[in-house]
């Protein structure tokens, strides 16, 4: 069973800083590495991609540490977070060595929150820059905050059917080792719990009161209207302790997807950009077999969803989970 108190920051070395507007819903969270970087992989599914630094992370490709990672809101406008994690981490001299500077490596990836509020406020360099000065080692909030502050989900029959998603955060720990997840869920699917096939929240019933299964409801002949590009995407990062290649890092990142898919429906979508990430320490000084670490890392991507949704909170018009039954 996971522990519902456990976090990405359960593996040492890790910190997580949020930023969350003021103005709108919107946000965006900064994953540091330890200052020596970590093993990177990502693992990028759906058609609606919104990314910075992924092609970096090819096995085939040269550097194989990453500093930290940026997740935001804003769509494309909020990649513009990562470039105030690079001037952070500049700043306290954490970079890839090239000998005449220390270069900060941020990959980072968005969603899409521009429905709520005004589209113009979005997360910039400064809000990036903000979520780093305040990342530390602690359990990080969930819910309606940083890059989860304006995430939704259950939104194939439109966006006044859909409910609040959020920002979640879960880990295990098998044979000293540990793996940690912290994703924000703002999918155009259901959130569905694993352990029982229930929906937790996703599309309402027309009168907003009770939630439906998407899938059963449009396999049954209800079909969507219309469906609106650019609306999803579900992004996160996961963690272990191990020491991984990059080839290892992207093949967990892979399996992690498995459980976007088994706690979100339908995931992966032409409309999400789901992207997971994976930082691989070292800290652990072992291994690890990739295969169980991918197992984990699944389990804890699911269960990170699940509390996502159970840490959001209701907005005007968008009821929670706790509002919907």
């Amino acid at each position: 069973m996971i522990d519902p108190h456990s976090a990405i920051t359960d593996v040492t070395g890790i910190k997580v800083g949020h930023w969350t507007s003021s103005a709108r819903p919107t946000g965006c969270t900064a994953v540091l590495a330890p200052p020596s970087g970590a093993v990177g992989g990502v693992d990028v599914r759906g058609s609606a991609p919104g990314t910075r630094e992924t092609d970096l992370l090819n096995p085939e490709n040269l550097v194989d540490r990453v500093n930290a990672v940026v997740l935001a809101g804003g769509s494309a406008f909020g990649l513009d977070a990562a470039t105030g994690a690079v001037r952070w981490l500049d700043e306290h001299g954490i970079g890839y060595d090239v000998r005449i500077a220390k270069v900060p490596i941020v990959p980072s990836a968005i969603l899409f929150d521009l429905a709520l509020g005004d589209p113009k406020i979005r997360p910039d360099a400064a809000a990036g820059y903000a979520a780093c000065d305040a990342a530390t080692a602690e359990r990080p909030a969930e819910g309606n905050v940083g890059a989860g502050a304006g995430a939704t989900v259950g939104k194939m029959f439109g966006f006044d059917r859909a409910m609040k998603g959020g920002i979640g955060t879960a880990s295990v720990t098998l044979d000293g080792l540990v793996v940690g997840a912290i994703v924000a869920v703002n999918a155009i699917g259901d959130v569905v719990d694993p352990s029982n096939g229930r929906i937790v929240a996703g599309a309402r019933s027309k009168d907003g009161k009770k939630t439906i299964d998407t899938v059963r409801t449009i396999l049954s002949g209800e079909i969507p209207a219309i469906l609106t590009p650019g609306t999803a995407t579900t992004i996160g990062v996961v963690a272990t302790n191990a020491e991984l290649t990059k080839a290892q890092a992207q093949k967990i990142a892979q399996m992690a997807q498995d459980g976007v898919a088994r706690a979100i429906a339908p995931s992966h979508t032409m409309f999400d950009g789901d992207a997971i990430f994976t930082l691989a320490t070292g800290g652990a000084r072992k291994t690890g077999n990739p295969t169980l670490l991918g197992l984990m890392a699944a389990e804890v991507v699911a269960a990170s969803i699940l509390r996502a949704v159970y840490s959001a909170r209701s907005l005007p018009n968008l009821p929670s989970v706790h509002d919907v039954h």
